[in-house]
């Protein structure tokens, strides 16, 4: 047996005695959760794509140098990636949609909102360096944009993964 299926196992046992929960209240709980998490992100996720979106269409963008024009097609791709991963798991709870697939979905699910999270932290770091770069400069802008990006890592990344690791039980 596996690693993972030992874990598993265990995280099992653990919910049926610690929160009485069978298999499928916990894939309920667990989709419930992911889904209140996806509708927070994906509002913020919407209003930056619109913002980028309408950016080419104002008289000054024509003056972006080559780089910057670069950064905000880069920009505008991540955060066209993070609305597919974050909004891909309505779809897919739609299509499966009473077929018994709910274990599939979450699994799933929960991959692209790490995805999609990566994604917009991408995105929103390249926002500020684009807006940094137009009204203080290039040196200036990339320094903000490093300072995010660090800030970003630190928050969404280092301080869960620290937290998760020093967990006795990973709440799946």
């Amino acid at each position: 047996m596996r690693e993972s299926d030992d874990r598993a196992s265990e995280d099992d046992d653990w919910y049926r005695q610690a929160r009485r929960e069978t298999e499928v209240e916990r894939l309920d709980r667990n989709w419930s959760d992911l889904v209140q998490e996806l509708r927070v992100v994906q509002t913020g996720v919407q209003f930056l794509v619109g913002a980028l979106l309408i950016l080419p269409f104002q008289a000054p963008f024509g003056e972006l140098s080559q780089p910057l024009r670069l950064l905000y097609l880069a920009t505008v791709g991540a955060a066209i990636g993070a609305t597919v991963f974050l909004v891909a798991p309505v779809s897919w709870h739609r299509i499966l949609f009473r077929r018994h697939r709910l274990d599939s979905v979450v699994a799933a699910a929960h991959r692209c909102a790490l995805a999609g999270v990566a994604l917009l932290g991408l995105a929103l770091t390249g926002a500020v360096v684009l807006v940094v770069a137009v009204v203080a400069g290039t040196a200036e802008g990339v320094f903000a944009g490093a300072v995010v990006a660090a800030l970003f890592l630190a928050i969404w990344l280092v301080a869960p993964w620290r937290w998760r690791r020093t967990s006795m039980r990973v709440d799946r």
